[in-house]
């Protein structure tokens, strides 16, 4: 019988189009982010949902910057990042970064990280980083950086992105 929503038959496979890649992915939930660095005259910053743990040692991470980004190229010549990772009120601040063109950085309050990247009041976590490696991978790069310092505020919940929408987690299963 097929599914109604996709049109597809019982076990069969969708194809991997943008739409369906989109709406298929998206039942993954994930967390949120900000990826900040800051070249000496002004701050920068995009919002980004592809973060991960890459390895403990050495300690890698990854994010994932669009290719059509115009903050990524300023931030890649930097070389230094803060990955933000966002609490669950801070979905105005997700908004206000995914933003092309605008000011980022209004109203947003930040102090330099040790290695001077912007680290953004409020977050569930903050990691510095050094970009070590890029890899082309279609409309996306992936960026391999060393962890230089990290910390978390564990009183905060995280704001995760599920199905094309944002919201918490009340963490009553994770206690």
């Amino acid at each position: 019988m097929p599914n109604k929503a996709t049109g597809a038959q019982a076990g069969q496979l969708l194809t991997p189009l943008p739409p369906e890649m989109r709406r298929v992915l998206g039942h993954f939930c994930t967390g949120v982010a900000v990826i900040t660095a800051h070249d000496g005259q002004r701050p920068l910053g995009f919002t980004c949902q592809s973060v991960t743990s890459v390895s403990l040692d050495p300690p890698y991470i990854s994010f994932c910057p669009a290719i059509t980004s115009s903050s990524w190229p300023l931030i890649r010549q930097v070389g230094t990042v803060c990955v933000n990772i966002l609490s669950e009120q801070q979905d105005p601040l997700c908004a206000q970064f995914a933003v092309r063109g605008s000011d980022k950085f209004a109203g947003v309050i930040w102090l330099p990280g040790a290695n001077g990247a912007p680290a953004l009041e409020g977050v569930l976590a903050s990691i510095e980083a050094d970009v070590e490696f890029e890899h082309a991978a279609g409309d996306h790069t992936i960026v391999v950086a060393r962890v230089t310092g990290l910390k978390a505020h564990e009183k905060r919940g995280p704001l995760l992105f599920y199905r094309g929408g944002y919201g918490g987690f009340d963490g009553g299963r994770h206690a």
